[in-house]
């Protein structure tokens, strides 16, 4: 079988295996003040270009977006997102169950993006409305990038929603579970300090971009709250053997691995892209990153799943199902070539 899946489907990048073999025996603090999660904090905010920065490492995305979105949110605010935004669709209502609704931004056509004129529409209309004290205030914007959908933004997609949310006064939310792929996609303009300096918190993914599991949580503005680790723990979120994520981000921002490992997925996603348009599959989004979309007829589907395993991701139509063939850090060329003799 061709295993195009997801991307952590495998376990970790060699590099950062080797690091946590290298140190397994040498005893380290716990909760992340030992050296390898100070030594990665230090490199990202150097990446960053953001000496202010502060940051923690946790075991999951769902963990991190739970933990930053409601340790940021009155009890009373929810936060805005796209309908197809992971934090609304495939997080099994953990941010809901903390008592914070997610505020769907309706569109005509979901890529995966918002836009800055709905953001502002969305609050402005909010707050006209003589009965909001009987809604749920929006206290937060979150965006993926990239999104469920493989698509970008841009730099100037970021810049105008980062000044709606200041002018609003609410924290701009960035979910880089696949950000590696994001800053390594061909053409986009956004980079790391871009990011930084425009959201007010965001995560750096490990567990889908060459980790065997962690984020790290980035708060740009000197604004992360209070007594933090002490919420995280009350999220059942705080690992003792806090070096496990310390040390692996410490790997990945070694020597450009972090970036290394985006380009080699985005490369063979788009050979992925080539093969499949060459054998005259339609695209369902066309997408930038290790994320690709084709609609495929129905009997098509059931010949491909005895060969290939990948996700269907939803119905196009009666005939037809959307699926997704993703590339990972660990995709190599001869498996991308054998899907040319398998469709």
């Amino acid at each position: 079988m061709l295993y195009l899946l997801n991307d952590y489907q495998e376990g970790a990048h060699p590099e950062v295996l080797e690091a946590l073999v290298r140190t397994n025996l040498i005893p380290q603090p716990g909760y992340g003040v030992d050296e390898y999660s100070l030594s990665a904090a230090a490199k990202i905010r150097e990446a960053c270009e953001c000496p202010d920065a502060e940051i923690r490492f946790l075991n999951g995305g769902t963990q991190t977006n739970v933990v930053a979105i409601d340790s940021m949110l009155r009890s009373y605010e929810g936060v805005l997102a796209a309908p197809s935004g992971h934090i609304n669709v495939h997080e099994a209502g953990a941010v809901e169950a903390t008592g914070h609704k997610v505020l769907t931004i309706c569109a005509d056509r979901d890529d995966g993006k918002i836009d800055a004129a709905s953001v502002d529409r969305y609050i402005t209309d909010f707050y006209a409305d003589e009965t909001y004290e009987h809604m749920v205030y929006p206290g937060m914007v979150y965006i993926t990038h990239p999104t469920e959908y493989g698509t970008l933004y841009t730099r100037e997609e970021i810049e105008e929603i980062s000044h709606v949310c200041r002018k609003h006064n609410v924290p701009l939310y960035l979910d880089g579970a696949r950000l590696a792929y994001g800053l390594a996609s061909r053409g986009t303009d956004v980079t790391l300090p871009d990011i930084a300096r425009l959201c007010d918190v965001f995560y750096i993914g490990g567990t889908k971009c060459g980790a065997f599991c962690g984020e790290a949580l980035v708060f740009t503005h000197g604004n992360m709250p209070e007594h933090f680790d002490t919420l995280i723990k009350s999220h059942l979120a705080l690992n003792a053997k806090g070096r496990l994520a310390g040390l692996q981000f410490d790997a990945l921002f070694t020597d450009g691995l972090y970036m290394n490992i985006g380009r080699q997925a985005v490369e063979m996603a788009a050979r992925v892209k080539e093969i499949m348009t060459g054998k005259g599959y339609r695209m369902f989004i066309d997408s930038p990153t290790n994320q690709q979309f084709f609609i495929v007829d129905n009997e098509q589907l059931a010949e491909m799943r005895k060969k290939i395993v990948f996700d269907c991701m939803l119905k196009y139509d009666d005939e037809h199902t959307v699926i997704r063939l993703c590339t990972s850090w660990a995709t190599q060329p001869e498996t991308v070539e054998k899907l040319a003799e398998l469709v």
